[in-house]
């Protein structure tokens, strides 16, 4: 049973939802949200990153920097850039990407569901990135930039989503990078009623993209609720920002990897150690994309592999039944001697939108001596995983399309 209500968000006027919304803060680094919000005053970079509009020597982490995105996110509500609905709503967020669609359902979830297990993670998260976004959301009142949860298909919801698509649309524009972006708003008060309804019979949600900014909604629940001797579980603060997309409308991407040196070893030698545990044949032409599970392409002293192995390795623990699970059990541990992943400097993680040729650059540059193509998780083996209350290894999913931030903003307070 999954608690999911509508909201009054804080979203753009019409005029502005092209400009207002942008990337993710956590794909781009200040550099980057700076140059991507230039010429653009209501980029809501300027609210998610707001160290792009101070000297480049301020902390992003000082207190300066949370009270300047406070400001601009006021600002643009006096301006009348975004304003409040008049009364609660559902929203329907559709993105299409490369002529695929995945439409998912805005409201807002209970943060006490994600310690009891309803809301489930497959990925560890780091302290300093948990405080920065716990610091943004106490400072701003508000959750600025929505989860990207999942839950398993079920035919009811896909029909009310149907219905309500079926009107006009809120927002309607495609982004700079050639995604289009559609919502509709229901405020009908029945229908509000049916979705929450139908949640109720979901028996859990589990997070795709966005475990930092759930843990730090959780958190703030958590801590409002504790300096309150009143509280009663109903507050503003004990809901967090979602979007929740049925589980067969989602495209995981390959997470790649690249490694800086050979440990010592010659390519020869290397090859050689590698032929010990699979078959490896060469393309001559071009890259080579994995066409399944347990194959791999590596891209060596510009040369491209497809990389099988000898003997048929299958667990029955999802995380062991993982291709990165065998990449560093096989390759990365015992002949490259990376073992910790989240702490190695020798190895780096490259997103599958980026293509293979990115792969081949890094290497041929001589930043990177070897690369490895992985064939993408599949949607089961992540609800799997989260099921068994198990941990990925890190950079094993990529999730895109990406939401855009600033289209809807929750606020914590009434």
């Amino acid at each position: 049973m999954i608690t999911f209500n509508p909201f009054r968000a804080i979203r753009p006027r019409q005029e502005h939802a092209q400009d207002v919304a942008s990337r993710p803060y956590d794909v781009l680094d200040s550099k980057e949200a700076k140059d991507e919000a230039e010429g653009i005053p209501n980029s809501f970079l300027r609210v998610i990153k707001p160290e792009i509009d101070l000297p480049d020597n301020v902390s992003p982490y000082s207190d300066e920097v949370y009270q300047q995105g406070k400001k601009t996110f006021l600002d643009m509500q006096d301006k009348g850039v975004m304003i409040k609905e008049s009364s609660p709503s559902f929203y329907v967020y559709r993105l299409t990407m490369d002529g695929r669609s995945q439409t998912g359902l805005v409201g807002c979830c209970h943060f006490e569901e994600y310690f009891e297990g309803k809301i489930k993670k497959h990925e560890l998260t780091r302290t300093a990135k948990e405080n920065d976004r716990v610091k943004h959301v106490e400072t701003l009142e508000a959750n600025a930039e929505p989860v990207f949860f999942s839950y398993r298909g079920q035919q009811q919801i896909d029909s009310i989503v149907e219905r309500i698509t079926q009107g006009e649309r809120t927002y309607d524009f495609i982004a700079e990078d050639g995604i289009r972006h559609e919502l509709w708003t229901c405020s009908d008060t029945q229908t509000n009623v049916d979705i929450s309804s139908a949640f109720q019979s979901v028996d859990a949600l589990y997070v795709a993209d966005g475990h930092h900014r759930t843990a730090a909604a959780a958190r703030v629940g958590q801590n409002l609720k504790e300096k309150n001797p009143a509280h009663t579980g109903d507050e503003e603060y004990n809901f967090f920002m979602a979007v929740l997309f049925p589980d067969d409308q989602l495209k995981i991407f390959d997470y790649n990897r690249v490694v800086k040196d050979l440990n010592g070893l010659t390519s020869d030698a290397f090859l050689e150690l590698l032929a010990n545990d699979f078959d490896l044949q060469k393309d001559e032409f071009s890259a080579i994309k994995p066409s399944s599970m347990r194959e791999f392409a590596m891209y060596l002293s510009g040369q491209w592999y497809r990389l099988s192995p000898k003997e048929s390795i299958r667990s029955q623990n999802p995380v062991q039944d993982l291709d990165v699970t065998l990449l560093s059990d096989k390759i990365l541990q015992p002949i490259l001697d990376i073992g910790d992943l989240r702490k190695s400097e020798r190895i780096d993680f490259v997103g599958g939108i980026r293509g293979l040729n990115e792969l081949s650059r890094r290497v041929d540059s001589g930043d990177m001596a070897v690369a490895f193509a992985l064939y993408p998780v599949s949607m089961d083996q992540l609800l799997a995983i989260a099921d068994a209350g198990e941990i990925m290894p890190p950079k094993t999913t990529w999730f895109e399309p990406k939401l855009r931030s600033g289209l809807f903003v929750h606020s914590i307070k009434r």
